[in-house]
């Protein structure tokens, strides 16, 4: 299976914008504002995430993360963004990734994201979102991408649809979630899907 190669001179940008966003790499000058973000929304984070770790937001777990997205940009298997508000570009809002990327007979990618509990619910996951997807479509031709909630996530669920994915089922004990296996709805959004239609 081919993979995307994202150190070509096709690769999109390592930072995208929106008009009240800035989406750039993760790097090890963010982990001070990552830790402080995950550590003030974790009690709205975990219900919908792996399960942490004992050391979740030590420096020593986020220098391996890091490590696994360098990985991964350079195998051309995802891409991972921070948000950062355009008013203050230091201002870390949360991560949005492209990862499970495979080309072939699929042209596929997954989405995942994460928002801090204090900037939920104000449109910026929105416009990361549909950034990320245009990016992946234009620069790629990627046809296809596919996202995950857990049946409660009607907040995320109404994110999806908002952005163009429609709902294609649901999958028994798809991921585990919190320590337990979750039954996950299943979206997609394909390149040649009508364009979400964007209020002003």
């Amino acid at each position: 299976m081919r993979l995307l190669n994202f150190t070509n001179r096709n690769a999109p940008p390592d930072e995208l914008q929106t008009e009240r966003l800035i989406l750039r790499r993760p790097t090890m000058d963010n982990y001070l504002a990552w830790a402080e973000l995950r550590r003030r929304s974790a009690e709205f984070l975990r219900p919908y995430e792996p399960q942490w770790t004992t050391d979740e937001l030590s420096r020593a777990s986020y220098r391996a993360r890091m490590r696994r997205h360098e990985a991964d940009i350079t195998a051309g298997r995802g891409l991972p963004w921070f948000l950062f508000d355009h008013a203050d570009p230091k201002q870390l809002l949360g991560g949005i990734t492209l990862s499970n990327l495979r080309r072939g007979v699929s042209d596929t990618a997954t989405l995942g994201y994460w928002m801090g509990e204090p900037y939920a619910g104000k449109g910026y996951m929105s416009e990361a979102v549909n950034a990320v997807c245009l990016a992946a479509f234009d620069y790629h031709k990627l046809h296809r991408i596919e996202a995950a909630t857990v049946l409660d996530n009607q907040r995320s669920q109404r994110l999806l649809l908002s952005c163009g994915f429609q709902k294609e089922g649901t999958a028994r004990a798809y991921l585990k979630i919190n320590g337990a296996w979750r039954d996950h709805m299943l979206f997609a959004r394909l390149a040649d899907d009508p364009a979400p239609i964007i209020s002003p």
